[in-house]
């Protein structure tokens, strides 16, 4: 079976030693996704924004890999405040509502201050 690494060019994915993604067959594994805005390295202070971009983010790399949003199959919620997840619940909806993965939600803290929320998914490639 063949493995793809995927990059977004994110200096942190250098920094630390990681790739956005690994496709592997079928499977797409994306790391935990924060909502920096890559292109500008910049970072809403909001979550709602945060968690939006998180799904550009991921829409992106998943569009690199050969597959989309609708093949999310499984999908990991980090936040450090838990009380912020429902302002969240429109944004998943909007992008998640017809494709229902399974889904956990935890609280912990997150490797920059900044960063209010950050998303794991699997994807099997349909």
């Amino acid at each position: 079976m063949d493995r793809k690494l995927l990059s977004s060019g994110s200096t942190f994915e250098a920094q630390i030693g990681y790739s956005r993604a690994v496709v592997q067959g079928d499977w797409v594994f994306v790391s935990g996704t924060t909502g920096y805005n890559y292109e500008t390295m910049t970072i809403s202070d909001q979550v709602i924004e945060q968690a939006e971009q998180c799904f550009i983010n991921i829409k992106k790399t998943l569009e690199q890999a050969d597959a989309s949003l609708s093949d999310i199959v499984r999908i990991i919620y980090i936040l450090p405040e838990a009380d912020e997840f429902e302002l969240c619940w429109p944004v998943l909806k909007k992008y998640l509502g017809s494709i229902k993965p399974a889904a956990t939600m935890f609280s912990a803290r997150l490797a920059d201050d900044k960063m209010k929320i950050e998303i794991q998914v699997t994807a099997l490639k349909s």
